[in-house]
């Protein structure tokens, strides 16, 4: 249920940074320049990214509410925005960043006064030495939603790190990551944000699920006595769910083959001879269709399993679309990752 695409003026801010990296691990210098080369080339083609938004859309991406933000206004001339015509307060991208910023120095116990009184520079130097310190979600959260905005691959990438350093990969997935997405997911639908935003920082998050799984698969599987094909449907590409998934598989000791997103059921019979119990794991995000969920189900029972019957765990949005009468023992279906996670 994810994600224009970034303005010429961010770019300068990552020229920059690209004469800073140092610092960095050579993992995220790679990082810094795909996204550079990336961001460079997709401006060539779309010029689209959203460029005002409504008191709403503030209210929404900033958890304030609207009532609060005229009274910033007025009090303290926070932000001074455009009217229409039928004099409807209308925001620029720049005074977003700043309510988002100011929000989250609210939220880190400064008062309101003192925050009215500093410039965009100074307010984004506090944002940035409070974030060295955060150890706390929503914190970490509102962070991550500023990098999104601003495409600020060097905010994620701090923020992850502190996070990294209070919390298990577990932890940061589960508490701070989903979270996260289920909150850009609603901003994807109200139309707050734009999908160059919501596929930046996806793609960011996939970055960190495949580093640590790589870093388990050096390590031979301690139980044996069943292993897990992971595959999505045809059609569906929402993997990162599926991806951590894989990650809990792998870190609970079992074996584990990652297929990815869009797998024919045909194709899937072949990897039966991958253990004597194998079991089929899903995430059913857009597809299967909801008329079709029945259906798929069946032939995934006679396609895949016309030899061997295995255990077939499905999650997704789409899993409440199954009817109790459609349900068949060998199939069992998960309302979150938490869920199966209990299972391994």
């Amino acid at each position: 249920m994810f994600f224009n695409i970034i303005a010429n003026k961010f770019f300068k801010k990552y020229i920059f940074l690209t004469i800073n990296i140092i610092i960095l691990t050579f993992t995220e210098k790679v990082f810094i320049f795909f996204y550079l080369v990336l961001f460079n080339n997709l401006s060539k083609k779309v010029n689209n990214i959203k460029q005002t938004f409504s008191i709403k859309d503030l209210e929404n991406l900033c958890g304030v509410k609207a009532h609060t933000i005229r009274i910033w206004e007025k009090r303290y001339e926070l932000l001074s925005p455009d009217r229409t015509e039928t004099n409807i307060r209308t925001y620029n991208l720049k005074s977003l960043q700043k309510l988002l910023n100011v929000t989250y120095l609210v939220n880190s116990g400064y008062k309101i006064s003192r925050i009215s009184k500093l410039d965009p520079y100074e307010i984004n130097e506090y944002v940035r030495s409070i974030v060295s310190d955060s150890s706390t979600k929503s914190q970490s959260i509102n962070s991550f939603k500023i990098a999104m905005l601003n495409y600020d691959l060097e905010l994620f990438l701090k923020t992850y790190e502190q996070l990294e350093k209070r919390r298990n990969f577990r932890e940061i997935f589960i508490d701070v990551f989903i979270p996260l997405l289920q909150e850009i997911g609603l901003l994807w639908q109200t139309d707050t944000i734009n999908p160059s935003h919501e596929h930046f920082i996806s793609n960011l998050i996939k970055q960190k699920v495949l580093l640590n799984i790589e870093k388990l698969q050096y390590s031979k599987p301690t139980k044996k006595e069943k292993a897990f094909i992971l595959f999505l449907p045809e059609n569906e590409i929402h993997e990162l769910g599926l991806l951590y998934i894989n990650y809990e598989i792998l870190l609970h000791g079992y074996k584990a083959i990652y297929l990815g997103s869009s797998i024919p059921l045909d194709s899937l019979s072949d990897t039966l001879s991958f253990h004597d119990k194998t079991i089929f794991v899903s995430y059913f995000t857009i597809r299967p269709e909801t008329a079709n969920i029945k259906k798929y189900l069946q032939e995934f029972d006679t396609i895949v399993c016309k030899d061997r019957v295995s255990e077939f765990w499905i999650l997704g949005k789409q899993i409440i679309n199954i009817s109790n009468n459609n349900l068949h023992p060998n199939h069992r279906y998960f309302k979150s990752i938490n869920s199966l996670i209990s299972e391994l």
